[in-house]
């Protein structure tokens, strides 16, 4: 099945089916049903109801914000164990195209852009190399679950992509013009951040640096609880509230409003320019920002920036994205840890949260990775 969004990015993506994608597919012998989406979460109804059988997997041909869609849709269904394993593929039809570039990126190729990226993504189609692909389980404070195979931000970050929106016309360029409009007038945002260190990480990172307390210094939102009551057993009342939730059982999280366990590391409540959390190198075409991320490395790669940081130093790390060279600039301001969960609690109102780029309920919202949950068609 190869799901196509009209709509996404300039408005190109059927002529991109019809130019090369078609031709590829077709001289690779790779039968297919073209799907073209007429509405919003259009492919999540979909996917809740198509006979998968039918297909071998499933491909996108828009932005990140169908693949989100889809991976929803399938979540919900009654076989969702099962319908998780559909080999998903992406080729770039949005304006960012985060996953696309990441998967070319995972070739070791050199950077590309463009069509040339799409032809990448196209021969990694025609390959049919499957990898697993982590998913984030994602709480937000109404208690609605999402899953997401991409990013979570908040501030900066999250600020430029709903509101470069309204310059989606202009295709990719749009982030860069809402990143410079954002730029001009720099915000700050107060909140909280808890997150659970990858072991490697916990071996060798101090938690009481400047920019982090031990868990017990932090208990007005995320509160502490013993080790006896933490996240080791399937049964913990915090992993699933409603036994008819669909999805693996979220057993590193406590629920939200609910002490954080003592082994997380917890950061004192300040001002940040942003928090960001990928599981994938790239956020965009041209910004990698986790060159060492891999599909199925069961981490949560988050990033944060704090307050104090000038426009020019914050300008010269996004610059510094481009080929990955950010961690490289010595900003004291820039954090990078590997995690396996985290908390954030927002205290600045109103604000912009998303989740793959999607704006969801601003307030408190935590997620966990589930290694190699779902499938992609990767090279």
């Amino acid at each position: 099945m190869v799901l196509v969004n009209p709509l996404s990015g300039k408005g190109q993506a059927m002529a991109l089916y019809t130019g090369p994608i078609q031709r590829m597919l077709t001289e690779a012998a790779v039968p297919h049903t073209l799907i073209t989406t007429e509405h919003q979460n259009h492919a999540r109804e979909l996917v809740q109801k198509a006979d998968l059988s039918q297909w071998s997997a499933i491909v996108i041909l828009s932005g990140d914000g169908l693949l989100f869609e889809v991976i929803n849709g399938l979540m919900e269904r009654e076989d969702w164990e099962e319908a998780i394993h559909t080999p998903l593929g992406i080729l770039p039809g949005g304006s960012g195209n985060a996953l696309a570039a990441s998967v070319h990126h995972y070739t070791q190729a050199d950077a590309v852009f463009g069509e040339d990226l799409l032809l990448s993504c196209g021969f990694v189609l025609c390959k049919g190399l499957v990898c697993p692909l982590d998913l984030l389980s994602v709480r937000l404070s109404s208690g609605q679950r999402l899953f997401s195979f991409l990013s979570l931000a908040w501030g900066f970050v999250a600020d430029v992509d709903i509101e470069s929106e309204k310059y989606r016309p202009v295709g990719a360029v749009r982030f860069l013009v809402g990143a410079l409009v954002r730029l001009a007038s720099l915000r700050t945002y107060q909140g909280r951040l808890a997150f659970l260190l990858a072991a490697e990480e916990s071996s060798s990172v101090t938690t009481h640096s400047p920019l982090s307390l031990p868990a017990s210094s932090y208990c007005s939102s995320l509160p502490c609880v013993s080790n006896t009551q933490q996240h080791h057993s399937p049964e913990h009342p915090a992993t699933r509230t409603d036994p008819k939730e669909h999805g693996p059982v979220d057993d590193l999280m406590t629920p939200l409003g609910a002490p954080v366990p003592t082994d997380w590391t917890v950061v004192e409540e300040r001002d940040f320019v942003l928090v960001l959390a990928t599981c994938h190198s790239h956020l965009a075409e041209d910004l990698m920002v986790a060159p060492d991320a891999r599909p199925g490395d069961g981490h949560i790669h988050l990033f944060y920036v704090t307050a104090g940081v000038s426009r020019p130093a914050l300008l010269r790390l996004f610059l510094a994205m481009e080929k990955g060279t950010h961690l490289a600039c010595d900003c004291p301001h820039l954090v990078y840890r590997r995690v396996r969960a985290l908390r954030l609690d927002p205290v600045t109102r109103p604000g912009v949260i998303t989740v793959d780029g999607e704006q969801v309920e601003y307030g408190p919202v935590q997620a966990q990775v589930h290694k190699g949950y779902a499938r992609l068609i990767s090279g």
